[in-house]
């Protein structure tokens, strides 16, 4: 199966043994510390040796910073859609937009059956996930009461809210035929355990999805693929997953271009594997895929083998500077254009390799993450500012205290943003740009003017702070200083990462190598 080219996510699936409570909290903690992207927990409700998974999924999303969150899955027969689409954006907003969900029809149903819930036959089971996928992004959608009429799941205009902070993905663990044509019409994603699917199934069972996806007008794209994993780093390599580091990254890395897999969850239970996985295997993976994807990695020389030079060089850098569209949304400038100093011509003979290019890549995808996140927050603050100054709407005090939620929750966003940026421009300012003078001292005019705007840009997401502040003493006037403050936020980052791709895409690309060597 093809390389659905989505990025890579790498994360953990942590035993819920109320027994071990501290240490599952202290796997979670080290999973976010590592640098991995997920940690999840299994529902089963009917377990009494389990603590319950909503409460230690925000125990562990208070506890951490940054990695994404998730039941895997959700027991749909004991977790009303409704209750969870309300508990999936609570956790969401609380997190600051951490929270997916992963869902499963149900399994082990005495079990089910003995804590009150129905026992399901294997095609009422298909049909009420179908439901309750209907009324999960039912409550998510802004709008009037929601109406939705099914044989297990139904709304009588039950009023949406509270609403994700972000999308979340919606990612269905399915085996059968009817439950992967399910996963490949509706769902954000497929999560399957490799017991259960081993690698050698993968392709089968993406053909499924891939068909129903097509079928349902949908891109088999629109479908992450993500994977339950275990292993030992002890074995002997013959097996999957078994070996060390090297054998685990280029098995991952296979199941990524063949099978289009692109979360590995990995089963775990100390914090060892935890920072072997994480300083191991994950970055070995990206390295590679990134490799292959841009057409230098060993399957891609393999394939140009007898019709282009073989070597790891290339006269092309293959990566295109993201060009500034010119749109300014605030009347204020707070530097000249026109004065930017521009970099020396590259070499008449200039050679690429594969590290060089990655690097290049690497600044305009970190980048494009910045700008998607701007996108986001600009979008959140216009739904906000719609909800808070309409004059005509009668908000009882319950729908007060929603606006205010809603209003922190634009908070806390614009606080996560704005770290964001100061620490991808302080990364630039001690690391890269004293690098890259040092290498070709012609660069040194372009590497002060973008520290100097890095000061500029860092003033204005002090008046983002500022207006923070006032929208909570008072809305009204926080807002609008709020939404001046990311406008001129817009204009000076987005021309501010146009012009530092223009200047450093083409020397990081040939230079690179040196500066990380």
């Amino acid at each position: 199966m093809p390389d659905y080219s989505h990025d890579l996510l790498f994360g953990v699936f942590l035993p819920p043994l109320a027994q071990q409570a501290e240490a599952v909290l202290a796997l979670a903690r080290r999973a976010d510390e590592a640098g991995l992207d997920m940690v999840s927990v299994q529902d089963h409700p009917y377990n009494p040796q389990f603590l319950d998974t909503w409460t230690l999924l925000t125990t562990i999303a208070a506890a951490t910073s940054r990695v994404r969150v998730f039941p895997n899955v959700a027991n749909l027969p004991l977790r009303p859609p409704a209750m969870l689409a309300r508990e999936v954006a609570t956790l969401d907003i609380l997190s600051g937009g951490r929270a997916e969900l992963g869902i499963g029809a149900g399994a082990f149903w005495d079990a089910i059956e003995a804590m009150g819930g129905p026992r399901r036959s294997a095609g009422e089971s298909v049909a009420a996930l179908r439901e309750a996928i209907g009324v999960i992004r039912a409550l998510w959608t802004p709008g009037r009461g929601a109406r939705l009429t099914g044989d297990h799941y139904s709304l009588h205009g039950a009023k949406p809210g509270p609403f994700p902070v972000h999308d979340i993905g919606i990612w269905v663990g399915s085996y059968k035929e009817r439950m992967l044509r399910l996963t490949g019409e509706l769902a954000d994603g497929w999560l399957p355990s490799s017991p259960y699917a081993p690698p050698e199934q993968l392709a089968g069972m993406n053909a499924i999805i891939d068909r129903a996806a097509s079928d349902a007008g949908r891109s088999p794209q629109d479908v992450r693929r993500l994977y339950n994993i275990s292993g030992s780093f002890a074995g002997s390599g013959s097996e999957f997953l078994q070996g060390p580091p090297k054998v685990w990254a280029e098995q991952l890395t296979g199941l990524a271009l063949d099978e289009g897999i692109s979360g590995f969850i990995l089963t775990v239970n100390d914090t060892q594997t935890i920072d072997q996985f994480a300083a191991e295997v994950a970055p070995a993976v990206r390295e590679l895929v990134a490799a292959e994807r841009t057409g230098h990695g060993s399957r891609a020389v393999a394939r140009e083998a007898g019709t282009t030079d073989a070597g790891t060089t290339d006269t092309a850098l293959g990566v295109d500077p993201t060009p500034d569209s010119g749109v300014r949304l605030s009347a204020e400038r707070l530097w000249d254009e026109s004065q930017r100093p521009r970099g020396p011509r590259p070499p008449a003979v200039a050679e690429y390799g594969p590290a060089g290019r990655a690097l290049a890549q690497e600044l305009v995808a970190v980048h494009n993450h910045l700008r998607g996140e701007l996108s986001q927050l600009r979008e959140m603050i216009g739904q906000v500012a719609a909800g808070s100054l309409d004059p005509g709407s009668a908000r009882s005090e319950i729908a007060k205290l929603t606006m205010r939620q809603n209003q922190w929750t634009v908070g806390a966003y614009c606080e996560s943003y704005c770290r964001l940026v100061g620490m991808h421009h302080t990364v630039e300012d001690q690391a890269l740009f004293p690098g890259l003078r040092s290498l070709d001292q012609r660069l040194a005019p372009v590497v002060d003017r973008l520290h100097a705007e890095h000061l500029v840009i860092a003033g204005v997401l002090e008046r983002v702070d500022a207006a923070l502040v006032t929208l909570v003493t008072s809305p009204s006037t926080g807002m609008s200083e709020l939404r001046s403050a990311v406008d001129l936020l817009t204009d000076t980052l987005l021309s501010h990462l146009s012009y530092e791709e223009g200047e450093l895409v083409e020397p990081l690309g040939r230079l690179g190598p040196a500066l990380y060597g």
